[in-house]
């Protein structure tokens, strides 16, 4: 079974017709044999639209019942039931009662698509999620029902259904949207017809931005390459160099002249990473082109004219905008340029406007050297190796073996040539080539020391020699390039299979990944910024290195990550085939950025989780807890005020003995509740003192009978750095939770000792102990392990002491006794000497 088709009647304002239109493609259907319903149509009393509703079969709705008041709602089941070809369902964005299968009606729609049956929906453009801001803007009202823009972007079908402003308001006049009595009101408010135009705007440029993706996606089916001009799109190529910004600025006068006028900005980088472009003037006119509205591209290409062309073609372009050859006149020698070319090669269909500025004809400075990044040292010597090794070998054949043979030297001069080649490129072997055939001729070639050349033979012989030299110069300057390259996408692959390693291990801080960027391009300073509007201050997320920068022009080297994030380096300025990596760091950073939001939104989660596990428990705990011994106090006062007993001095005192145990067990539990709530907070702040642990202990076993512990404490245990006041507390909760679960007549034992560079405190009971896996769970708030009765407490004791411990930098864990019990150990830090 395949998926239902979407068909979406996109209204520029309510009551346009959508909801008429969409009963009269159901009457088109009905009328062509189609198994059509309605799944859910609401006329609002409108009679057009309700007449239309006659002749339709209604699945009936669904009656949900909230707070007293019944609604109706679509009933998903009842129409997948009934499986219609195609079911009408209006208002896409409504949401539905509490009590429903799916929170909003696309969600349903997108239940009935997935069961096979077509759809035939509408939507008005002020509820799509994107646009909500801007139609706040407009007409002052938050719209609270929205659809997310990609379930209506996914549509099959898409139709505007549009209406002047002056008609839909004649409409609202004649009481064919709302009932007389707010007509009134809507004109003055709503439907004013700015607020009409402004709607009506957004939904014709919504739409045609859909259309135009439709286009493409026909154009790129069909492979159809010709330019069909349905659209003003002009195409700026720019250099990196200053006049980009002229041409920025001119090409958004002629997009201005046309309506709906559209300008893409597009650098055009040599895929052997060769630029004599300025990273800082691309990226400031980048910022330019994107603030008039328009586009920026990069694209990678090995001929200029043939990438920009094939670029314009591929974004149906209308008109490419170039400026005028930097180059001065001497140059053309070498070609007629890339403007000359585009404009040659672009065709009938594709204008091309060559437009002057300032920097014409000044000059573009000096090539880089193709043989340049084989290191200056290895080029300085390839020049030498072409130049002086010819002069030398001269020199030696000369004085040496004057009678060798041409052949012989003819060799011997290549072997040069191909050395000059292997050292620097192909540039120093041809100059080899040339100085060699002239010496060759000059000195070896009879007759000698003069350019001619007596035997017929030996011309061949020159001109073998060199076709030979610039053949293998031109292969051996190819093999060490592409060597060369080889070892560059080697490193490249490498820092990119780090860069995914990370990713996939989620290891990598934002620090750390901007230190691997300052290290990978040798840079003094990495920063990623980021800012929440176009028109907003830039703010530093991160930084590593000895400076900052405040904006991404400001930096040598900026890398735009979306529309609000750069990456900043400063140092020196990278070439084309490191920016290639770089946007991979980039982008990399900004995944980084997201998860450690995430995590930290994760953990704000965990902790209003276990702030409302903690209210939750803490209810209970007053439910009952704590009104058990506020119900003792009140009995033994309601006792003692009755007239009409005589109680004795014995009975008297063992009430008031009863409420001052109740009154010290409230004030117990209050105070280990505060006590979870300072730990939840971190509000808990320790300060850490010298202590001897003879000093502290006892004054904790105050709230315990004396005859129920054991206490054992050497006098020459070393001092703990510890908080007093916690540290008793802590112990007092230990030690008192202790004697609760130890038998009678077996005291609890509380000993302490020395173990390496901390002290243990032990307190040992004889109880019937806790397993393995329930001995961390004792540790948490409002756990009571095994059969405690409710009024034993509220199980806050033992998380209130490993709080506190863990707050003065100790540990609190649970072992087994040996022979049955449990032995809390409560670890501290030794006072330094």
């Amino acid at each position: 079974m395949g998926r239902g088709k979407l068909r979406i009647y996109l209204g520029s304002a309510p009551g346009v017709g959508k909801t008429y239109a969409m009963l009269s493609e159901g009457h088109r259907r009905v009328e062509r044999g189609t198994d059509c319903v309605v799944a859910f149509v609401e006329h609002h009393d409108r009679p057009r639209t309700e007449v239309m509703l006659h002749g339709l079969e209604q699945v009936p709705r669904r009656t949900v019942e909230y707070r007293g008041t019944s609604f109706t709602e679509m009933d998903v089941d009842a129409v997948l039931a009934r499986k219609p070809a195609v079911a009408l369902v209006d208002e896409l964005p409504h949401t539905n009662v509490p009590g429903c299968r799916n929170t909003k009606r696309w969600q349903d729609v997108e239940e009935l698509l997935a069961a096979g049956i077509d759809v035939v929906s509408t939507v008005n453009i002020q509820h799509l999620e994107s646009l909500g801001d801007v139609v706040e803007s407009i007409t002052g009202v938050r719209q609270k029902e929205t659809v997310p823009d990609e379930i209506v972007r996914r549509a099959d079908q898409i139709e505007l259904v549009d209406m002047s402003p002056q008609a839909l308001r004649r409409r609202m006049a004649h009481g064919n949207i709302y009932t007389s009595d707010k007509v009134d009101a809507a004109l003055s408010n709503y439907f004013r017809p700015g607020n009409l135009t402004a709607l009506r705007e957004l939904a014709l440029l919504w739409t045609a931005d859909r259309v135009d993706e439709y286009l493409q996606e026909y154009r790129t089916e069909h492979r159809v390459s010709k330019i069909w001009g349905s659209r003003e799109r002009i195409v700026v190529g720019l250099t990196g160099g200053p006049e980009g910004r002229t041409l920025i600025r001119r090409a958004t006068r002629l997009a201005e002249k046309g309506a709906g006028g559209e300008v893409l900005a597009v650098y055009i980088a040599r895929s052997d990473g060769l630029t004599a472009a300025s990273p800082k003037e691309l990226a400031v006119q980048r910022t330019l082109v994107e603030d008039l509205g328009g586009t920026f591209h990069h694209v990678i290409g090995d001929d200029i004219p043939s990438g920009l062309l094939e670029f314009a073609r591929g974004v149906n372009a209308t008109q490419i905008v170039l400026g005028v050859s930097r180059r001065r006149s001497w140059h053309y020698v070498f070609g007629p340029g890339v403007s000359a070319t585009v404009a040659r090669e672009s065709g009938p269909d594709l204008d091309v406007h060559i437009v002057t500025h300032d920097e014409a004809a000044k000059g573009r400075g000096l090539p880089v050297a193709r043989g340049a990044r084989l290191g200056r040292s290895r080029t300085i010597w390839g020049w030498v190796a072409g130049l002086a090794g010819p002069a030398l070998l001269t020199l030696l054949l000369s004085t040496v073996s004057p009678d060798l043979g041409l052949a012989n030297d003819v060799l011997l001069f290549l072997t040069l040539v191909v050395a000059a080649a292997l050292l620097g490129g192909l540039r120093p072997a041809l100059a080899s080539a040339a100085v060699g055939s002239l010496l060759l001729n000059w000195y070896f070639t009879p007759p000698v020391h003069e350019l001619t050349i007596a035997d017929p033979r030996n011309i061949v012989a020159l001109v073998i020699f060199v076709g030979v030299a610039i053949s293998v110069a031109s292969v051996v300057d190819l093999a060490a390039r592409r060597t060369h390259q080889a070892a560059r996408l080697r490193a490249e692959a490498e820092t990119l299979s780090f860069l995914a390693g990370s990713v996939l291990r989620g290891e990598t801080s934002l620090e750390a990944l901007l230190e691997r960027v300052r290290e990978t391009f040798a840079m003094e300073s990495v920063a990623l910024l980021e800012r929440t509007e176009e028109a907003e201050p830039w703010n530093c997320v991160a930084v590593v290195g000895p400076r900052s920068v405040g904006r991404p022009e400001d930096a040598d080297v900026d890398m735009p990550v979306g529309d609000h994030l750069a990456l900043a380096l400063t140092g020196r300025v990278l070439p084309a085939e490191d920016r290639r990596v770089l946007g991979a760091f980039a982008a990399q950073a900004a995944v980084v950025l997201d998860r450690q939001r995430l995590v930290g939104e994760a953990e704000e989660a965990r902790k209003q989780a276990e702030g409302n596990k903690i209210r939750t428990s803490l209810l209970a705990a007053v439910s009952h807890d704590l009104r058990t011994p506020l119900a003792g106090i009140k009995a033994s006062v309601t006792s003692l005020r009755a007239d009409d007993v005589e109680w004795s001095e014995e009975d008297r005192a063992e009430l008031l003995e009863g409420i001052e145990a109740g009154a010290d067990r409230l004030d117990h539990l209050v105070g280990n509740l505060l006590d979870v709530s300072r730990l939840e907070t971190g509000t808990v702040t320790a300060v850490i003192r010298e202590t001897d642990l003879d000093e502290v202990v006892p004054m904790a076993l105050a709230g315990v009978p004396e005859d129920s512990v054991e206490l054992d404490i050497p006098e020459t245990l070393p001092m703990v750095a510890v908080d007093r006041g916690l540290l008793e507390r802590a112990v007092a909760n230990i030690v008192e939770n202790a004697v609760k679960y130890s038998p009678d007549g077996a005291p609890v034992l509380v000993a302490a000792s020395t173990i390496a560079d901390r002290v243990e405190l032990r307190v040992v009971d004889r109880g019937p102990g806790v397993p393995d896996e329930a001995k961390d769970r004792i540790f948490g708030a409002f756990q009571r392990y095994g059969d405690a009765p409710r009024g034993a407490g509220v199980g806050l004791g033992l998380a209130v002491a490993r709080g506190f411990v863990e707050a003065m930098g100790g540990t609190l864990s649970a072992e087994d006794t040996p022979g049955g019990g449990l032995t809390m150990v409560l670890a501290l830090r030794r006072a330094a000497p």
